[in-house]
């Protein structure tokens, strides 16, 4: 009896959830994986997408003031151009909220 207990208990503490804690560093051999979304990062947020961006909104707002652009898919455009240069801060807020 004690030993089908035993088997029991340790099944119990697999099966139980536990806290998951974030690690302080990157894995090991990850060093590729990071500098190319480093890279990636780099070209999304950098000079040229931001003059891209601003042609971007810059258009579909003319568009939208003429009536050549429905009015919601113009919305998107330039919400989306907010969350792609606002995202390291969207970030950093909800990892302050979850701290």
């Amino acid at each position: 009896m004690s030993r089908k207990f035993i088997v029991l208990a340790a099944i119990a503490a697999f099966l139980t959830p536990s806290a998951a804690f974030a690690q302080a560093a990157d894995p090991a051999g990850s060093g590729p994986i990071v500098a190319a979304l480093g890279w990636l990062q780099g070209t999304l947020l950098g000079n040229v997408a931001t003059a891209v961006a601003v042609m971007a909104v810059a258009a579909v707002g003319f568009m939208m003031l003429t009536g050549r652009l429905n009015w919601r898919f113009g919305a998107t455009v330039i919400i989306g151009v907010f969350i792609l240069f606002g995202a390291a801060s969207i970030v950093a807020g909800i990892q302050g909220v979850a701290a």
